[in-house]
Order: C-alpha cells, then sequence, then structure tokens
C-alpha cells in the first residue's frame, strides 16, 4: 500500500481520487451499446454477450424448471446462511415503511403522504469473478416490501453460460421468477429500452462496475430512473491504537479482493499503529486464494498518517467512502460529526462484511464520493411519495385570501379565480 504521512490539505485532491477510466470513453462506449440495443433488440445482447463474455446463448430468459433444478444445487449450510440473512434485512427494511399520518396545518386543511411502489424495476446482479447473491437480498427484499409489481433480475452467465445457483435459489426464496442471463453494459440498455424477451422497467438498481455504473448513468438520460452511482467497491478505516491491527487488515482485504479496481484507505493516527496494519495486510494478503485480484487493488491503495482527529474528519467527509469503519478510543467524534458516507462500521467486532451479508443493513451503496448526495438502497428506494390533502368550506376560507395575493402577485389570474369562485360560492350560502 501507499503510505502518506501528515499530507497537507493542498494533497487531498490527489489522494481521495478513485482509479477508474475516462468517463467521455466509457459514454461512448455505452451509447453505441445502447444504439444497437433499440435497433436490434435480443440479437443485440446475444452478439454483445458473446463478444464481452465468449458465451453464445440461444435463449437469454431463465426458465422456471432451471431455476427450479439449479435452486436445489445449494448446500444446506448455504441455504440456511441465506435464510438467516434474509430474515434479518427484512426485518430492517420492513421497520422502514412509512406511517401514514394526517395533519390538520390549520382548520379544515387536511394534508398527508402515502408511498406507492414503483411498479416496475430492474435489479442488476454482478456476476464475474465473484456472483454476488447477497445483493439478491439486497434489492429483491425491500422491493418486494415495497410492492414493487414486476421485478426483473440481470446477472452475467459463467463460462458455461449458466447463472451461479446459489442466486438462482435466493431469487427463488424472495419470489423472483423472472431472471436473465445478461450482464454489463448491455443488460442495462436491454432494462432502459426493453426488448422482444426483456421488459423495459422504469428504475435500475445494483452495484456494478465503471461500465455498469456509466451505463446506468446514461440510462437516465432516457426517462429511466436509477438508485444511484454505485461503482467499485471502495472502504476507508479510521484507527488509532486501540484497534487490532489484524481485524483492520482483514477489512481493507475484504474490500480490496471485490476486483482491481477497488480502493481501499486506512487513516490512522500514528506511525507504529499504521506499520503494523501495513504487516498485517502483506501477511494475510498472501493466504488469499483471490490473491492476484487484491494485489492489484493493494497497490493503489492507501495508508494515511494523520495525527489530528478534525484534520481526518474533514478528510473522510471530503473523500465520502462507500463504507467507513470507526475503531478509535474517541468513536463518538467521528459518529456525530461524519457527514459523508454510505455506511458506518464501529469498533473492532463490527466487520464491513457484517453489513455485505447478514446485520440487516443494505449492502448496495454510493462510491465514487457520491456519498456526499446519495443514500445508500433502502425501502425508500422502490417508492415514489404522492402527497395528499383536502380542504373544507373552512379551510379554504383560512387560506383563500393568501392565495389569491400571491397568485395574483406572480400574475397568475386562473390561478386566483380557481380561489376566487370558490370563495364567493361559501361567502353567498
Amino acid at each position: 500500500m501507499n503510505k502518506t504521512y501528515n499530507p497537507s490539505k493542498e494533497d487531498w485532491k490527489e489522494l481521495i481520487k478513485r482509479p477508474v477510466q475516462k468517463s467521455e470513453d466509457l459514454n461512448s462506449l455505452v451509447r453505441t451499446i445502447f444504439d444497437d440495443i433499440k435497433e436490434k433488440g435480443d440479437q443485440a445482447i446475444k452478439e454483445y454477450t458473446q463478444r464481452f463474455d465468449q458465451i453464445s446463448l440461444e435463449e437469454i430468459q431463465v426458465s422456471k424448471g432451471e431455476i427450479e433444478k439449479d435452486s436445489q444445487k445449494v448446500s444446506e449450510e448455504l441455504k440456511r446462511a441465506i435464510e438467516v440473512a434474509y430474515t434479518n434485512i427484512f426485518k430492517f427494511h420492513k421497520s422502514q415503511e412509512l406511517q401514514v399520518k394526517k395533519i390538520e396545518i390549520t382548520e379544515g386543511v387536511i394534508c398527508w403522504q402515502e408511498s406507492r411502489p414503483i411498479e416496475s424495476v430492474g435489479i442488476y446482479i454482478p456476476g464475474g469473478t465473484a456472483p454476488l447473491f447477497s445483493t439478491v437480498l439486497m434489492l429483491g427484499i425491500p422491493a418486494k416490501i415495497a410492492g414493487c409489481q414486476n421485478i426483473i433480475l440481470c446477472t452475467p452467465p459463467d463460462e458455461n453460460g449458466a447463472i451461479d445457483p446459489a442466486i438462482l435459489y435466493t431469487a427463488q426464496l424472495i419470489g423472483i421468477e423472472t431472471v436473465f442471463k445478461v450482464g454489463g453494459i448491455q443488460a442495462i440498455g436491454a432494462m432502459t429500452f426493453g426488448t422482444e424477451t426483456l421488459p423495459k422497467v422504469y428504475k435500475i438498481l445494483g452495484p456494478g462496475n465503471q461500465y455498469v455504473t456509466a451505463a446506468k448513468q446514461v440510462a437516465t438520460h432516457y426517462g429511466v430512473a436509477i438508485d444511484m452511482p454505485a461503482g467499485p467497491s471502495e472502504l476507508l478505516v479510521i484507527a488509532d491504537e486501540t484497534c487490532i491491527p489484524a481485524y483492520v487488515a482483514a477489512d481493507l482485504l475484504s474490500q480490496a479482493e471485490h476486483g482491481i479496481d477497488s480502493q481501499v484507505i486506512a487513516v490512522i493516527n500514528n506511525e507504529e499503529t499504521l506499520l503494523k496494519i501495513e504487516k498485517e495486510v502483506n501477511k494475510q494478503l498472501e493466504e488469499l486464494p483471490r490473491k492476484e485480484i487484491a494485489k492489484e487493488a493493494i497497490a493503489k491503495s492507501k495508508l494515511i498518517m494523520i495525527e489530528d482527529e478534525k484534520d481526518t474528519l474533514s478528510f473522510v467527509n471530503e473523500y465520502a467512502p462507500e463504507h467507513l469503519i470507526v475503531v478509535t478510543k474517541n468513536d463518538d467524534f467521528y459518529i456525530q460529526n461524519i457527514q459523508n458516507a454510505g455506511s458506518v462500521f464501529i469498533g473492532n467486532y463490527t466487520p464491513e462484511s457484517a453489513g455485505d451479508y447478514a446485520s440487516g443493513t443494505n449492502h448496495t451503496l454510493p462510491t465514487n464520493g457520491f456519498a456526499k448526495n446519495y443514500s445508500g438502497v433502502n425501502l425508500d428506494t422502490f417508492v415514489k411519495k404522492i402527497t395528499f390533502q383536502e380542504i373544507t368550506k373552512k379551510g379554504i376560507q383560512k387560506i383563500g385570501q393568501s392565495i389569491e395575493v400571491m397568485a395574483e402577485n406572480e400574475g397568475l389570474q386562473a390561478h386566483k379565480n380557481a380561489v376566487t369562485l370558490r370563495l364567493n360560492k361559501v361567502e353567498s350560502e
């Protein structure tokens, strides 16, 4: 890892850079693929799957029989683990349901807000080197709780043209029946425009590499909403001498093994702890099955020593990490003052992987600094909020004159008339 000691604030801009491809290059590729999908539909999907995944597909949709058959390949041990995670994630997201509360703003003026599900959503599940069946839980559960009528799942096929059985089992557990063997930019394009087989959706959700992230952002230009720009995984750890270096190193590596474009950073207040963490990273790295992937990510990652707590906090808020772990003697200071982070993990015994799998919180989170203006996925991600109001005769008398005056001063006479007619009627009775 790259070590930096007491960087000046002028150096922060360089330190918070993410290792990503230039967006203009990505956008050009995305638009080319999108245009092909608009024109050729399923044929374009199959062509790009052959080109990028080296798989020739006869059918892009997974049949119900295939889902049933392959789900049975999942071990009982893994099924039990998935079911534990399902229970916890369901409980946490169920608690987020909006309770309708009618407010009498003034006598005769009643307002309230209700949630309505987004009718059609598409969830993207990364495959590649690590098929993320856990993401099926994170997206499928709140979609079901919200009441989304149509949920489609896209995920890239493996080298045999199949979907990982754990992904199919998890989809089946949640009740998602429409699954497609499509990944990357072509999956996002298909959900954006629809094809002969794959339906268009109103909102696309799910993490992915920088290609998927770029495609989701381009999709918004065609009237499709997205959850957030969720790209390559990242983690920042704030630590001091109270941390257990082996735990910090394990957490850093847990994100580094996601992919070569992942980034991990540790901000530490003293050199001795910094060096202990570095030693543990190097030691544990050699034992990982995904060592080569993690090595590339670690080579672009950073160990930074910042002694002052306020400077540390400012740096973290500027970086705006997807995942933030806080392991210090003054955790409360950071918890109370952190402004920009996707999800926060506190103390030596709260690994980031708990949030990835089974603590209950969602692991689909904003990356690349977007934690400054986006939340992670939650129940609200799958609903729209509709406001209602009901005004009685007494109510229109209470606020009517104010509306008339404001409308007249904006030069909107019809707005004023809509109130005046009612007021005149009420006052004549």
